[in-house]
């Protein structure tokens, strides 16, 4: 099921951990295939479930790009069911991104068989978004920590302000220094802050590892 606000973080952790073994509604009575990403959930789950600061996250991503959603098409890949969307890169804030880019969530929609995994993060057709990623190995893109590295772009309603809402906004995380679930995401900042926070942090971390 998707990620709703309200939901207590002790369940959001147990849904997310049935989510990553997988929930899958069949309208038919097929067996799925084994797939070799499952002994990786819980490694996944606990990245995910951890709080990263928008500087960790800044210094951790390969790369950092604003883009704008042209098309999802879904796809099956070792044995699961994925999401790839293609972006228009508009700006490059670390790394290197060509002119177009392709972002795979696990899960979607694919004939009568839906993958539904808590957590990952889904685009609409022109969207603008700020993305934190991590390249893979058959050359596309990974969103870093899914939520945690999502960014909405919106305007102020009032000033026209274009301004960033993180989709971890409204729903609680694990902070390891508190040791305390807290909804600590980023919401509604204007985006030129945002993007100097993000510098700042960039430069802040040059000569160190994150």
């Amino acid at each position: 099921m998707e990620p709703r606000a309200g939901i207590p973080a002790s369940e959001r952790l147990q849904q997310m951990g049935r989510t990553l073994r997988h929930t899958w509604r069949q309208s038919r009575r097929h067996p799925l295939p084994l797939s070799p990403w499952r002994p990786q959930a819980w490694r996944i789950l606990r990245n995910l479930a951890a709080r990263m600061s928008l500087a960790k996250i800044s210094q951790t991503a390969k790369v950092i790009v604003r883009v704008r959603c042209l098309a999802n098409e879904t796809a099956w890949d070792v044995g699961e069911i994925w999401t790839f969307t293609s972006f228009e890169t508009q700006e490059t804030w670390k790394g290197s991104a060509p002119s177009r880019i392709v972002v795979r969530p696990l899960g979607g929609k694919l004939g009568n068989i839906t993958s539904t995994v808590s957590g990952i993060p889904r685009f609409r057709l022109c969207e603008e978004v700020v993305l934190f990623l991590e390249p893979t190995a058959r050359g596309d893109f990974s969103v870093l920590s899914w939520e945690q590295g999502t960014f909405r772009i919106g305007r102020n309603a009032l000033t026209g302000e274009e301004c960033v809402t993180q989709d971890t906004a409204s729903i609680e995380v694990f902070d390891r220094a508190t040791r305390s679930f807290a909804a600590t995401g980023i919401r509604k900042m204007p985006l030129e802050l945002f993007h100097e926070k993000v510098n700042a942090a960039l430069s802040a971390g040059v000569g160190r590892r994150p």
